[in-house]
């Protein structure tokens, strides 16, 4: 619950030129459905106790599992940026004296401070961070409610096919990254925890975080060019912590503190990610784990600050690029690892379908062979559904929209099927154990 899912939301209207009943209809729809998928991955932490790369090797197998490490590595960067822009950009809308650079700078530096004291206090700030974010919330919306009322009845151009699919793919982009990583907060829990207990509190977490704060941001999106303060504040669709302060404007300094908490809570999102990020270089390689997990942090925050301030030049076309791409190999990755549990490991995290003392034996884990082709053949098969700035796919072009990460689902899940049935079915003629 936090300011990066008021952005999402803000992007259907700003980006996607949605209404807001289109833009709060997908919301809705996307993750009623797709928050299944977080709610699903959590339970692999505390049951398995391995991380998510780790977790992997068992359909990647060992040096097949090297392909999502690298690309997870990536992506945390990816969202890194992203929060740090949005943290700056509100700490910027507080004053003229201050500026998106210096913001991003902030945020940087606060998350470096906290990833470096533990998981323990991680944990602890994730437990409190929320609250400044849902009074701000609580507070717009009591603030806001007459603009919205007047406005959001405007008339508005007839959305299209494309750009409706092109948000619900942004969006399920935006939740399906965390199959990646979700397992990590969790293998410090008790493997005795209920299953359904574990999925349940995830679901719930993650679908009314992201649906109430994705709801605020396509509303106010959409009734800020109606607005003048709040156009002004969101500067022409290129500020959401602009936007956020204007709307909190009428309260005085308790909005000034209002916006400085939210931007600072941004924090709560960062540290668990670069915490994450140094975890996933430790499984591309066995020697990066000799390297000092401080190290790997250090390296993320001295990419993460310098094309953070690049980014924010463009922020709409960078946080659409970023998540979207993140979203395209999340789907594959999540479809092959959700395959193999439910068709091939019986649905079951017993000792049996899942010998952890062999996740570092090469030669005991599976070959990986099926998971690395249905990976190849499913990007191959969604290139042309992408609809990115840099590129557009010629299926696209047809009017489709962004259907890349649905695609690349299914083709991942078909694929992987037939491929492990044929690896097993192999290895049982040739009398060969598969683990």
């Amino acid at each position: 619950m936090n300011i990066l899912s008021f952005s999402t939301g803000t992007a259907g209207p700003a980006f996607f030129s949605l209404g807001v009943r289109e833009s709060i209809v997908m919301i809705a729809v996307v993750n009623l459905v797709c928050c299944l998928m977080p709610g699903f991955f959590a339970v692999f932490g505390p049951k398995l106790g391995m991380r998510a790369m780790v977790q992997a090797r068992f359909s990647w197998g060992y040096f097949g599992a090297i392909i999502p490490a690298v690309l997870n590595a990536f992506s945390l960067e990816g969202f890194l940026i992203l929060n740090c822009i949005i943290g700056g950009q509100t700490i910027a809308s507080l004053s003229s004296q201050l500026d998106d650079t210096l913001g991003i700078v902030i945020i940087g530096i606060i998350s470096l401070v906290i990833t470096f004291c533990g998981y323990r206090v991680i944990h602890w700030y994730q437990s409190v961070a929320w609250i400044p974010n849902v009074i701000a919330f609580i507070v717009m919306l009591v603030v806001g409610y007459p603009h919205l009322r007047d406005n959001l009845s405007a008339p508005v151009p007839q959305a299209t096919t494309a750009n409706i699919m092109s948000f619900a793919s942004f969006l399920v982009s935006n939740i399906i990254g965390w199959c990646t990583i979700i397992s990590d907060y969790g293998v410090y829990h008790s493997p005795d925890t209920s299953s359904a207990r574990i999925f349940v509190y995830t679901y719930l977490g993650f679908f009314v975080s992201n649906t109430t704060g994705q709801a605020l941001g396509a509303a106010f999106a959409a009734a800020a060019p109606n607005v003048p303060a709040w156009n002004a504040g969101f500067d022409n669709s290129s500020s959401v912590g602009g936007l956020f302060y204007s709307i909190l404007l009428p309260t005085g300094v308790f909005g000034k503190i209002l916006t400085a908490l939210v931007a600072l809570s941004v924090s709560s999102a960062c540290a668990p990610t670069i915490y994450t990020f140094s975890n996933s270089f430790m499984t591309v390689a066995m020697w990066f784990s000799r390297v000092p997990r401080w190290v790997y942090i250090l390296v993320s925050e001295g990419i993460l600050i310098p094309v953070a301030i690049i980014g924010a030049k463009r922020f709409y076309a960078t946080f659409v690029d970023i998540l979207n791409i993140v979203g395209y190999w999340s789907s594959i990755f999540a479809a092959i690892i959700l395959t193999e549990h439910v068709l091939f490991r019986r649905a079951s995290y017993s000792e049996a379908q899942y010998p952890i003392t062999t996740w570092a034996s090469y030669a005991l884990l599976p070959s990986g062979i099926p998971a690395v082709v249905a990976f190849l053949c499913a990007f191959g098969a969604l290139v042309p559904f992408m609809s990115q700035a840099w590129y557009v796919g010629p299926v696209a072009k047809q009017g489709s929209g962004d259907v890349g990460v649905f695609v690349g689902f299914v083709v991942g899940a078909i694929t992987y099927a037939l491929g492990r049935s044929f690896e097993k079915t192999l290895y049982k003629k040739m009398g060969k154990g598969d683990s």
